[in-house]
């Protein structure tokens, strides 16, 4: 007899009096069911026709046997009995293309079969030939194969065959198995593509093995630069796929690890923060004195170069700054000793000099030097070759590279044509110097022709009248003349001695000069006349010569200009005074300094303060300018200030516009304002009657008539009026001063000025 397997023990429940009794259940009988709150009973005891509580008991159920799957059968079906389902979802190519896919399955074979369905007849049988719903582009690449008969017709083809009458549709199969597949880890390509660089393969030959770009087998190579303990901080996804990119511009591990460490728990460790930290002691390749030596020097020189294979990195990073430094001093050197041989006094060299370096030299006057006949011609040649290769692309989207590389050589071309070399006298060339450096796009930059203070001639010396005539900057003496080059702050003369008399610490100079400056303003405020001419001698070097060096005296007028103007401001009666004016002085004033100084002195005192009058005119600023709010400009307060105390000085002066010859014309003010404002003119010079006889006008000639109307009625506009005088703005704190006029408080009406009667052509129309 068959075996009856061990069955659970069932544990009733009853009332409380009653003890508990365990006994088993015959197979096939009803479980018995678990009531709450019962407790359990014994039988013992138990008499007949006793009356029991109903029995509940507690059912453990039997484990069930766990059904098995049953997978697809695979076979090998010829190629002629296969055909390309019109259920497969993929319709838009990507990836790698048939005829890559072909000559991979051609090298290596078929890694993985064809999914097909028998094709059925109208009745439901079988025909003997499969469709492929999954698996499309390995049959066209296996088709493409036999078409270029390298593939039998009937050569047998591995395929998984899923049996008819299933419910999961074609399309279904499909859509899972180009959905439900998960890419290769970039570190899984990694370490593969590096297992087959250390079998021998090259870059190139993985690459064209897997038909990816060569720069991807680079760069996934480049990862096995980064430390192993951020590689696996990346395959743990404590980092991105960006961020480990980042770290392969350095080569150093413990650097790397050192970095990640400093912005781990930041919220700033983004690539480009990477980038910089690893390359912060480095200097890019794009830089001014790398492009000055060329990278390929410096890697000649045996620097190391960092570089960046996952963006534009520019040409990488310089790790090697010292060696950088030396290759470019030794090049900038070997220049400036080429240059020397022009025969200067000294040269300044250094990688680049600060804005402003050129500031309180004198810098020297040349003559360009013409060109030659075979640079004429060959910069006429250049021109002819611009100009045909611009109108044989002229109809081009775009240039190709060789061309528009040939362009660009040209026009450099073209421009070192224009900057031609200057020639200057032997006489000033041994008195001045030139700076060597780099310019922004790595070229040599040389300024030549600047000569210090402590190298100007002697004042009143015969060298002043005569350069080059009989004193040591002669052309006899450029010959012999030894070129003091200083290389950043280390002269590079050989032949100067070790013990000569250093110049004074300049914190001692100035201790001293500032007891001079106090003796020369007590002995100053004591001679009024001697104050009045270095205050004259001051004004005339600022208003005549334009001089912008200090001086000895700290005073200056401000000329203030008109960058706004009307048309006929040059011609006015004032600006022809001053000019008279400005010439007169000019001509009877000496440019020698010290001339100047003499013929100052010697003036009487009506034209001393004369002359004084006319440098200080220069200084007058009454022009309106609108208030800046946001502080860089006037103020309102500046405004209100200038404009009142234009109006005291007006009335000091006694100044009327109208007896300097100003008339409103249609230029300077009528055809500038709106009708309205023609009209008030009218009405304010000539009377209401007038007005009325032009109200109906057009703006144009409604201006032209009233031009005729006020030419003698000595009407100003109220920014020429002289203002009534009401008080001292000054003395009145800023937010009690008078308000601006009407005519400067409100810019609505400066849209109106141009406002036409008629409607203007737009250009979209």
């Amino acid at each position: 007899m068959p075996r009856v397997p061990a069955i659970p023990p069932i544990r009733f429940y009853a009332s409380a009096r009653l003890r508990p009794c365990v006994f088993p259940y015959r197979p096939g009988g009803s479980p018995p069911q678990r009531v709450r709150g019962l407790r359990p009973f014994s039988v013992t005891g138990f008499k007949p026709r006793e009356r029991l509580s109903a029995p509940v008991a507690e059912y453990i159920p039997m484990a069930t046997a766990v059904q098995k799957i049953t997978l697809s059968a695979s076979r090998d079906i010829p190629f002629n009995k296969l055909v390309l389902s019109q259920s497969n979802v993929r319709r838009v190519k990507a990836g790698v293309s048939i005829e890559e896919l072909a000559e991979d399955i051609a090298r290596r074979g078929l890694l993985q079969s064809l999914n097909v369905r028998p094709v059925l007849d109208a009745d439901g049988g079988e025909t003997g030939m499969f469709e492929i719903p999954a698996g499309g582009r390995r049959f066209r690449a296996l088709e493409l194969l036999a078409k270029k008969k390298r593939l039998a017709r009937t050569a047998p083809v591995p395929c998984i065959v899923r049996e008819t009458g299933t419910d999961i549709s074609a399309e279904e199969d499909s859509l899972v198995e180009n959905v439900q597949r998960a890419p290769l880890h970039p570190l899984d390509q990694f370490r593969a593509f590096q297992t087959l660089r250390e079998q021998g393969l090259s870059e190139e030959e993985i690459a064209a093995r897997f038909f990816v770009s060569l720069n991807i087998v680079k760069q996934r190579l480049k990862l096995v630069s980064v430390s192993e303990k951020l590689l696996e901080l990346y395959a743990d996804d404590a980092m991105t796929l960006e961020q480990l990119m980042a770290f392969t511009v350095s080569a150093d591990p413990a650097r790397q690890e050192q970095v990640w460490e400093a912005i781990e728990h930041s919220w700033s460790k983004e690539p480009y923060q990477i980038r910089r930290m690893l390359t912060e002691n480095t200097v890019r390749a794009s830089d001014r004195r790398v492009r000055f030596v060329t990278l390929e020097a410096y890697e000649e020189a045996g620097g190391a170069v960092m570089r960046d294979l996952f963006q534009d990195d520019d040409g990488g990073w310089v790790e090697d700054v010292p060696l950088l430094e030396r290759l470019v001093a030794d090049k900038l050197k070997a220049e400036a000793e080429s240059i020397a041989g022009e025969g200067w006094k000294w040269i300044q060299v250094a990688a680049d000099f600060p804005y402003g370096h050129t500031h309180g030299l004198r810098e020297l006057t040349g003559t360009p030097i013409d060109l030659t006949d075979e640079e004429r011609a060959t910069r006429t040649a250049l021109g002819e070759e611009y100009d045909r290769l611009e109108s044989e692309y002229a109809e081009a989207d775009e240039l190709p590279d060789e061309v528009d590389e040939r362009l660009g050589e040209i026009e450099a071309a073209l421009e070192s044509f224009e900057a031609r070399p200057v020639a200057y006298h032997p006489a000033e060339v041994v008195r001045a110097g030139a700076f060597v450096s780099i310019a922004h796009d790595g070229r040599l930059s040389v300024d030549r022709g600047y000569v210090r203070p402590e190298d100007e001639a002697p004042v009143g010396s015969e060298e002043t009248d005569a350069p080059g005539a009989g004193h040591p900057g002669s052309e006899d003496d450029a010959t012999v003349q030894r070129t003091v080059i200083t290389l950043g702050d280390e002269s590079q003369d050989d032949d100067e001695e070790e013990d000569f008399i250093k110049p004074l610490p300049e914190r001692l100079v100035t201790e001293l000069t500032a007891h001079r400056t106090l003796a020369l303003r007590d002995a100053l405020a004591g001679n009024p006349h001697i104050a009045m001419t270095a205050l004259l001698h001051k004004l005339v070097r600022d208003t005549f010569q334009h001089i912008a060096a200090p001086g000895c005296l700290e005073a200056s007028v401000r000329h203030v200009f008109f960058p706004v103007q009307a048309d006929d401001l040059k011609d006015s009666a004032s600006a022809k005074a001053v000019e008279e004016r400005q010439d007169a002085w000019k001509n009877d004033l000496p440019t020698d300094d010290d001339a100047l100084w003499d013929r100052i002195d010697g003036l009487d005192e009506t034209s001393r303060m004369a002359l004084l009058a006319h440098c200080v005119s220069f200084g007058v600023n009454a022009l309106y300018e609108k208030a800046n709010p946001y502080g860089a400009g006037p103020t309102q307060h500046g405004v209100q200030q200038r404009i009142h105390e234009a109006n005291r000085l007006a009335r000091a002066l006694g100044l009327d516009m109208v007896a300097i010859g100003w008339r409103p014309t249609v230029g300077n003010y009528l055809g500038r304002v709106t009708k309205p404002r023609i009209l008030e003119a009218v009405r304010e010079g000539a009377g209401e009657q007038a007005a009325q006889l032009i109200d109906h006008l057009k703006k144009g000639d409604m201006a032209k008539e009233a031009e005729r109307l006020l030419a003698d009625s000595g009407w100003l506009p109220e920014p020429l009026r002289l203002a009534p005088l009401d008080g001292d703005a000054a003395d009145r704190p800023d937010d009690e001063t008078e308000a601006l006029p009407a005519f400067l408080a409100d810019d609505d009406e400066a849209g109106e000025l141009s406002e036409p009667d008629e409607p203007a052509a737009i250009a979209a129309e």
